[in-house]
């Protein structure tokens, strides 16, 4: 693969070049030289950025070194364009000197193969399973698979198996792709992982916006289902009621219901790819059915509803409603919001901002630019903050912080409220969190929440709610307050994993049952009893500061493609994970997740099942995600 591959020719003049050097990112940028260059002497002198995981990778470079660096750029771009070459490839330790550069440290042997792959810089695919493509074509072609969904995660095990040449069907319950991204389409709603990290490894995007809104999301995938074929193996409108293995067979019978009612089919495998944030959770605050004016939950918008000069009330401080307030306060007579626990905030100047156009321009025109940046983004949003969050067992005030540099991490984002609110002492303390940073979901903003706080309009209350009444809200203080509109922004019934279909297993037992309100997977993906069940965005695959779920995706489908090439080489039905694996690996799980702030503190959080258990999250790092999910160990399964 040449390096203009996907690129467009450099045709424009030296200002043309200079002007969208001024937005470029320095770091990712003078990398990019020594690739074209060959030229390592680029890095070794004494132009360093500080890796920094809050704020611009720019910032801690002086101006004066920023304009040598595109001076510099400038040279080597106007000779590419002028006389285009083909840069030799660089070698192994040039690699990783490029790599260290930008990670502000020496990488580690275990992390050298991760990081190239994730890098990619010859078009490799770094989650691709080669084992199932070993297999006779005939024997992939004779295995059906039943995905549930058609969101990130179902058309990612769409993609794949029709890569692998193994039929499969998507039963969606929407009439659409798109999952979350169709769905939610409240105002100011949009990702909040950096772009140009959330998108397939094999499918980069030039995103308009550093966190692109839903529209822009729901294009991406719905364009992937396009390009990829996807949609003639969707059945749209269709939820899957039940699924019943057979151990005679060693395959699935699924029960769903559609548009010409139910109907029932067949599989070897079933892969359910229905995510943990799909369905909406209502508060249990009683009287919530009893108000008169018009009520929703912030994941099924009434766009009917015009908020212009209407009282609103907002229950929830979550990511929703950190999207949707700043906005509806523009429109509404008045905006009240409940608050029960304040979330930490985190600054990003980019948060709401567009890609500006040099950056575009550098992404679509400089070769290998476009990967040294995402590089440099996956990083950042990797393993950046991972420590910051992990707990000291020495520590002594963990309802506080739970580590030295969680204090210190407490520090930083306390100093982005001052300066937001300092004027504002009465919502500085109800904004300031007593809880460490980490133990529950952090949220991003530019200062479009906070400052919409400061509006005339804009009331933010911490009395506990008694009840909704026919006319609005009661407090415990006694307080009434009526609305036009209730808005709920509580999230939802992320424990509810799989819910709320019927999944029976081997003797017929059903999966929720089995859980019993403790839901647990062999690394999120494979659970005793239920052979051929795999699961993206299973139990304990959620992150809380380190990376993008898609990565996780993709790990998860390379590894169940792994599985079933295991048990096509084997000549076997069906695969079960091992129970005494499974509660080995939960217990490693387990006692990660204690020992981070999210396990060691007792705020309550979306991340907790009825018992406190974390049944959402992944308290390691990426690499060692990356690592147990590359092919399954045979000897964790039993075979039918």
């Amino acid at each position: 693969m040449t390096i203009a591959e996907g690129l467009k020719p450099i045709s424009g003049d030296d200002e043309t070049i200079r002007a969208a050097l001024e937005q470029a990112d320095i770091p990712a940028l003078m990398v990019t030289l020594a690739h074209l260059t060959g030229d390592m002497d680029i890095l070794r002198g004494d132009i360093r950025p500080s890796v920094e995981f809050l704020g611009d990778p720019n910032e801690s470079i002086p101006e004066a070194d920023q304009a040598r660096v595109r001076e510099i750029a400038l040279a080597v771009l106007r000779r590419y364009r002028d006389e285009p070459f083909e840069p030799d490839n660089p070698a192994e330790t040039q690699i990783r000197e490029m790599m260290n550069f930008l990670t502000g440290q020496e990488i580690g042997e275990d992390y050298v193969e991760f990081l190239e792959a994730e890098l990619s810089l010859n078009g490799e695919d770094p989650y691709a399973q080669p084992e199932i493509f070993e297999l006779p074509a005939a024997q992939r072609a004779a295995f059906k698979v039943l995905v549930i969904g058609a969101g990130m995660s179902g058309l990612l095990a769409g993609i794949r198996l029709k890569e692998a040449g193994i039929p499969f069907e998507i039963v969606e319950k929407n009439s659409d792709v798109g999952g979350t991204w169709l769905e939610n389409t409240y105002p100011g709603c949009r990702v909040d992982s950096a772009n140009h990290v959330y998108s397939y490894s094999f499918r980069p995007q030039d995103w308009p916006q550093h966190f692109s809104a839903q529209e822009v999301l729901r294009q991406y995938f719905s364009g992937c289902a396009d390009q990829y074929g996807l949609r003639e193996h969707i059945r749209f409108d269709t939820e899957l009621t039940t699924a019943r293995f057979d151990e005679g067979s060693g395959t699935w019978t699924a029960e769903v219901r559609g548009p010409d009612g139910p109907r029932t089919l067949q599989a070897n495998a079933i892969i359910s790819a229905v995510g943990q944030l799909n369905r909406p959770r209502m508060p249990d605050i009683p009287g919530c059915e009893r108000f008169s004016g018009a009520s929703f939950h912030s994941a099924e918008w009434r766009h009917d509803q015009d908020l212009s000069g209407k009282r609103v009330g907002v229950i929830g401080t979550g990511a929703s409603a950190f999207q949707f307030v700043p906005i509806i306060s523009q429109q509404a007579a008045s905006v009240t919001i409940f608050q029960r626990t304040p979330p930490w905030v985190v600054p990003n100047p980019d948060y709401f901002q567009e890609v500006p156009s040099g950056m575009h321009w550098l992404l679509n025109h400089v070769p290998y630019y476009a990967k040294w940046f995402r590089f440099s983004m996956f990083w950042r949003a990797a393993e950046g903050l991972l420590d910051s969050v992990s707990a000291d067992e020495k520590w002594q005030v963990s309802e506080r912080s739970v580590s030295e540099a969680n204090e210190q991490f407490r520090g930083q984002l306390i100093e982005n409220l001052k300066a937001h609110l300092g004027d504002r002492p009465d919502l500085l303390e109800k904004c300031t969190p007593h809880y460490p940073p980490g133990a529950k979901r952090a949220l991003i903003d530019d200062g479009a929440w906070l400052e919409s706080l400061k509006r005339d309009n804009v009331a933010l209350l911490t009395d506990p709610i008694a009840e909704v009444t026919t006319a609005g809200v009661r407090t415990e203080s006694g307080n009434e307050h009526e609305f036009d509109v209730l808005i709920f922004a509580t999230g939802f019934k992320a424990s509810d994993f799989l819910h709320p279909m019927k999944i029976y297993g081997l003797e017929g037992v059903e999966l929720h049952e089995a859980w019993n309100g403790e839901p647990r997977a062999y690394k999120g993906i494979t659970i005793p009893g239920f052979p051929n069940l795999f699961c993206c965005y299973g139990p304990n695959t959620n992150i809380v500061v380190n990376g993008s779920i898609i990565f996780f995706s993709e790990c998860e489908m390379r590894y169940i493609l792994g599985c079933l090439a295991l048990l096509m080489k084997e000549n076997r039905s069906a695969l079960d994970v091992k129970r005494d694996v499974h509660e080995a690996y939960n217990r490693w799980i387990d006692a990660g997740n204690r020992g981070m702030a999210w396990g060691r503190s007792g705020v309550n959080t979306w991340y907790k099942n009825a018992s406190g258990r974390i049944t959402q999250n992944w308290p390691f790092t990426l690499l060692e995600f990356w690592q147990q999910t590359r092919e399954p160990a045979p000897e964790d399964y039993s075979f039918i």
